[in-house]
């Protein structure tokens, strides 16, 4: 695979990883916006002061699946090699668009 198209998975990854699952669980379950109420911090703790624990488990679940999702999809196109700097920045854009969406 091509050095340029290799680092499309840079923004894939952050894209990916920007989905609130906090947001789609509640939203799914018929819960309030994680935004609301408690901190205001979309996440699984946010989630779980709703007093529903199954919501805060998707939402963890959710969470730590989809860095995973996005590397292991660019470990799959990507060959991996010492020399090359992608996937170490693929993690990190996964890291951010958590961070950040």
């Amino acid at each position: 695979m091509s050095d340029s198209i290799q680092w499309l998975f840079i923004p894939i990854a952050y894209f990916i990883s920007s989905v609130s699952f906090a947001v789609v669980v509640s939203k799914v379950m018929s819960l309030p916006d994680p935004h609301s109420y408690g901190s205001g911090n979309p996440g699984a703790t946010n989630v779980l002061r709703t007093g529903n624990k199954l919501a805060a488990l998707l939402t963890l679940i959710g969470d730590a699946l989809k860095g995973y999702v996005a590397v292991t999809l660019a470990r799959a196109f990507i060959p991996v090699d010492l020399g090359s700097w992608v996937l170490p920045m693929v993690a990190v854009a996964a890291f951010v668009g958590h961070l950040y969406p």
